[in-house]
């Protein structure tokens, strides 16, 4: 693919080697539907065959990240085997395609961040975000286990006892404890967010890229030792879409109302 492809991602080149990609749905946070999560799935292989972007920044248009799932597209794919093998898929490869990715990837994290996009965020190579942005897995929240990226790298992050206590929960962390507890690289005021990204990303364009690339990717070996862990999480994520909870957690959060999952006592 080529950028002039992509409908739901904007591309700025800068002269040194930076390249800026900004998520842009913004009159729905920046959600991802289904052509915008197909394109996560693309674009690390184009910014791989361009030999004039040596760093990648990602950010979100607007006042948002990315707000997680279009809910039409993900109330979808409940109970549509076909559609699960879809986005099994297709998370497997935004996060694969990150990591394979020899070129340096910030993200600048200005707002909420849930689901593909906290992915893309949580997968960049480093990460900055906005001290008063929020982020949740949210996963459970909706009635179906942690997938996406959060088993390959949440551990490693921050440990096994604060992912197991954010994964269970879905409780939402702002940046500066997302920065306390490892999750991100470093957390700054709002307005200093994209600057300090643009700055961190003239600095790796600047600097040696055999050097740095390989850096990157031998630190990555840490995470390829997750794959299996990694993959059996998706396995979960998608058996529990084909269950009754992901269906009363997709309608709740429609509802705006607390949900009632079957599976848990006194509901059913």
């Amino acid at each position: 693919m080529n950028y002039s492809d992509y409908e739901f991602l904007l591309f700025e080149h800068k002269p040194n080697g930076v390249l800026v990609i900004t998520l842009n749905r913004p009159e729905v946070m920046n959600a991802t539907n289904a052509r915008m999560h197909w394109e996560l799935t693309k674009i690390w292989d184009t910014v791989a065959d361009d030999d004039e972007t040596n760093v990648v920044v990602v950010t979100g248009a607007g006042k948002a990240f990315s707000a997680g799932g279009d809910l039409e597209w993900v109330g979808s794919v409940v109970g549509n085997p076909e559609g699960v093998q879809r986005i099994q898929k297709e998370a497997a490869d935004i996060v694969y395609r990150m990591l394979d990715l020899q070129k340096p990837i910030i993200s600048a994290i200005n707002g909420v961040a849930v689901g593909a996009g906290l992915a893309v965020a949580l997968m960049a190579d480093i990460s900055i975000m906005s001290e008063t942005a929020k982020f949740t897995d949210g996963h459970v929240k909706i009635g179906v286990g942690a997938g996406d990226h959060a088993a390959i790298v949440w551990p490693l992050l921050c440990g096994m006892a604060k992912a197991k206590y954010y994964l269970m929960t879905a409780e939402f962390i702002d940046g500066k404890e997302a920065d306390r507890v490892g999750l991100v690289s470093m957390s700054v005021p709002r307005e200093e967010v994209l600057p300090k990204a643009m700055a961190v990303a003239d600095q790796l364009a600047a600097g040696a890229q055999h050097a740095i690339r390989g850096t990157k990717t031998t630190l990555n070996g840490w995470i390829h030792q997750a794959r299996p862990i990694f993959e059996d999480s998706l396995r979960m994520e998608m058996q529990c879409f084909l269950t009754p909870d992901a269906a009363e957690g997709i309608a709740s959060v429609r509802e705006k109302r607390p949900a009632k999952f079957p599976s848990a006592k006194g509901n059913s």
